[in-house]
């Protein structure tokens, strides 16, 4: 292991980061969320900011985009998730076609680098698609340059609900491996697949997006450019020598699959990126849209049946997919409520490809932001490193299945 290089990671040189952007060119949008994130390394560690800046930098911003007086009621901070520092709030104002409101929202702002280096943008773009098609959050203002606060951020509404059942057992983090017990997986996993399938079938071509590159049926562009995202963060964050990966990178680059059908690929779709009414057993938001690209719908499939997103029934043999339906199961059930086939050649090289993003983002980029200071979450970022044998092993075993 050359040390020297891999320190070389805490302060990036202008030539180490166009090297990485000339050997894994990738969609324009995330190349350059990569580029800043690179660029900025070498700055100051993570400042908490306290309630009251964060509410100063949300007036500032409400000043310049709502008309007539308005007032910020009740902020307080939200926990939950990994990546994100979010505050929820109560706007009175004059809302537009509303008249006087009171809106409940929330604000969600990146720390100085995060565990997943992702677009605000494409954010929007994805919820503004969905809205009233799927349960999601309405976004209100995005502030991309960003304008008023330090980092990007968007203001959405704040959405009622749970992401695990209250009696849930404690110790489970972002929602891996979440148990909701036999009575709300019978209710909750029928809309599961529903929002699944109406994602993978949506029109694309009705949908209006700019931060998200089209990649044509028929080629391999759409799997060239995840995997290259993946190769480019693994090469970025990485704090030591994994042979593993190089194996696993030279297998993908050699078996890239061709796009069939073009869908809205989620990114993230699985349990703890869903609230829930607990009394109804009625999905209340889906979240988390961040991951979102335009693509090849087996990487969603792959993606929500990696084994740290599941967990073994009561029977101590079934795997359930996300908590909610057994294996063996699902991929019928979605079949049916899509349309869409499920190819298992193209469902494997994503399973591989999820591993190698898994291992990337656990072993290599949550290593270097708790390192750096970059995050308010460092400790839960120290602690989900653990995870990285987990998805090592797999990545293994899928390996030995295909050389």
């Amino acid at each position: 292991m050359n040390t020297n290089t891999l320190d070389l990671r805490d302060q990036p040189t202008e030539a180490f980061i166009e090297d990485l952007r000339r050997r894994f060119p990738t969609e324009r949008e995330t190349d350059e969320l990569l580029t800043r994130k690179m660029r900025r390394r070498a700055g100051p560690p993570y400042r908490q900011a306290s309630l009251d800046e964060m509410v100063g930098w949300l007036n500032a911003m409400l000043s310049q985009c709502v008309e007539g007086q308005f007032e910020v009621h009740d902020p307080r901070w939200l926990t939950g998730g990994a990546s994100k520092v979010q505050v929820a709030f109560d706007l009175a104002w004059n809302a537009p076609g509303r008249g006087p409101s009171r809106d409940r929202l929330v604000v969600r702002m990146d720390p100085s680098e995060a565990s997943n280096t992702t677009s605000r943008v494409r954010e929007t773009e994805l919820l503004a698609a969905f809205r009233g098609v799927l349960p999601v959050p309405e976004v209100f203002w995005l502030d991309h340059e960003p304008r008023w606060f330090p980092e990007p951020a968007i203001i959405y509404t704040f959405v009622e609900g749970v992401a695990k059942p209250r009696d849930a057992s404690a110790g489970q983090v972002v929602g891996l491996g979440t148990n909701f017990g036999p009575g709300l997986r019978q209710r909750l996993a029928p809309q599961f697949l529903q929002h699944l399938a109406t994602i993978h079938t949506a029109d694309v071509g009705a949908m209006k997006f700019t931060s998200m590159d089209l990649p044509p049926v028929g080629t391999a562009d759409c799997a060239r450019w995840q995997l290259h995202r993946a190769r480019r963060v693994w090469e970025e964050d990485r704090g030591e020598d994994f042979p593993l990966m190089d194996v696993a990178a030279n297998w993908l680059e050699r078996n890239l699959p061709l796009l069939d059908r073009l869908s809205v690929v989620h990114g993230d779709y699985r349990s703890g990126n869903f609230l829930f009414d607990e009394s109804e057993g009625q999905i209340t938001a889906w979240l988390d849209w961040e991951r979102g690209h335009l693509g090849d719908r087996h990487r969603d499939l792959a993606w929500m049946t990696q084994r740290e997103k599941g967990h073994l029934a009561e029977d101590g043999k079934t795997y359930l997919v996300c908590g909610l339906i057994p294996m063996e199961e699902f991929y019928r059930r979605y079949e049916d409520a899509s349309g869409l086939s499920v190819d298992l050649e193209r469902l494997r090289w994503y399973r591989v490809l999820n591993c190698f993003q898994v291992v990337t983002t656990t072993m290599a980029t949550m290593y270097r932001v708790a390192k750096l200071g970059k995050s308010h979450q460092d400790i839960l970022l120290a602690r989900l490193k653990a995870i990285a044998p987990v998805g090592a092993h797999e990545l293994a075993e899928l390996l030995t299945e295909v050389l």
